[in-house]
């Protein structure tokens, strides 16, 4: 299909659906509280519903509560699906996931309006679940039901950070945990997820739109130094096995190790634990966590290999006990090339100023990666802000965004 077609978004329609999803969780101004299975996602999740029926799309709703619009292609084939995730941090904004899942419901309301009914199959989503706010271990719940790659007797055994399990907090909704091995799709091909950037690469580029190549590979690791608790004053320095000095060389390594590399490598130190953590106190242990990410496969190895080769000489030369986990573990994902291709030829027709660029968050896509081809769609983030009610991307970005995925899409179906 020609790539010549204009796409015509209504900004008023767009600044509207932001603004009444916002109100749905509302917190703190510009801020939105909105978590899985809550009364504010119940109500986000019905009016969502609500404006696909509007929009001509039969709505549906899975077994772990995904609302599905879908535009009956006349021809065979997978679907081509676009979306993203409707809870949100507490307290997070109005724009991280939800703005994917409007732009679905958007670009395909958009799509049936101008050009009627597709070839292939399209279906805007609105996912459960993605942020781990009410329950820590979710690991993308609602793409991970999709996908069929939730455990059973996962819901009964996760705990929330209240006195819940995620059973719990279906049932109150109306779902049955039982019923979850039915949200599982086979006959989806293609998943496209816009989302805003949540970092500063396109501001500090100038652009308002960048096609996503690749989703960062992340590993966390949870570590523990332990040496001997001593007298700060009475213990010689060269007598000491100062886990602190051991943890401060370290932090410092390992960052400078991803500085080295240079983007898109970046490694994070965001927690230390010191026992007994006083002022005159040689430390018995230090326990810290070490994210590191790159999403190139290759890359992503050589940056932990470092990390980890630092750690081990770092407590064998200081006489430390040094032991590590896995606690976060995730592959990267590689945006199919075929679809990275027709948005890029999207956006240059739409006129719309783009770059190719790699995603240093997880996304839903890495989970639906298991079952189609995918790519992101991001947009540009004020102040490269998220997870924040102070997270913000302008209509005019968000516009363009939404062009540039209307026209792949109608590229893939028409």
């Amino acid at each position: 299909m020609a790539q010549d077609v204009q796409i015509h978004i209504d900004p008023e329609l767009v600044e509207r659906y932001i603004m009444e999803m916002g109100r749905f969780g509302a917190y703190a101004g510009t801020g939105v509280w909105r978590t899985v299975y809550s009364p504010e996602w119940v109500q986000a999740t019905d009016q969502y519903a609500a404006w696909c029926e509007e929009a001509g799309l039969a709505v549906t709703r899975d077994a772990v509560g995904n609302v599905w619009g879908r535009l009956q292609g006349s021809g065979p084939g997978g679907s081509i699906v676009s979306g993203s995730h409707i809870d949100t941090q507490r307290p997070g904004g109005r724009y991280d996931g939800t703005l994917g899942a409007l732009a679905g419901l958007i670009a395909l309301k958009v799509l049936k309006a101008q050009f009627g009914q597709p070839k292939r199959t399209l279906e805007a989503l609105s996912l459960c679940e993605e942020e781990g706010s009410r329950f820590p271990s979710t690991n993308f719940w609602g793409s991970r039901a999709i996908t069929g790659r939730i455990e059973p007797g996962a819901a009964e055994a996760m705990q929330g950070y209240d006195d819940e399990t995620m059973a719990d907090a279906m049932r109150a909704v109306g779902l049955d945990p039982a019923r979850i091995p039915e949200a599982k799709r086979d006959d989806i091909d293609s998943f496209v997820e816009l989302h805003i950037e949540q970092g500063p690469i396109l501001e500090h580029a100038g652009l308002p739109v960048a096609v996503v190549d690749a989703i960062t590979g992340i590993r966390h690791y949870n570590v523990t130094i332990t040496g001997e608790q001593n007298h700060a004053g009475a213990f010689p320095m060269d007598l000491r096995r100062d886990p602190m000095a051991g943890f401060a060389e370290i932090a410092s390594g390992v960052i400078n190790t991803a500085h080295r590399m240079g983007r898109p490598a970046v490694t994070t130190v965001g927690r230390a634990v010191v026992e007994p953590n006083y002022p005159a106190v040689v430390p018995h242990s230090v326990n810290f966590t070490v994210d590191a990410r790159h999403p190139d496969p290759g890359q992503r190895a050589v940056l932990y290999a470092r990390h980890e080769a630092l750690m081990q000489e770092v407590a064998e030369r200081r006489g430390l006990e040094i032991s590590w986990n896995h606690y976060v573990n995730h592959e990267p994902c590689l945006s199919d090339p075929g679809l990275v291709a027709t948005f890029q030829k999207a956006a240059a027709a739409q006129g719309i100023p783009f770059m190719t660029m790699p995603s240093g968050a997880g996304h839903d896509s890495q989970q639906m990666e298991h079952i189609a081809k995918v790519v992101m769609i991001f947009v540009r983030s004020k102040d490269g802000r998220s997870h924040t009610p102070e997270e913000f991307s302008s209509i005019p970005d968000i516009v363009d965004g939404i062009r540039v995925l209307a026209a792949g899409l109608h590229a893939l179906a028409y």
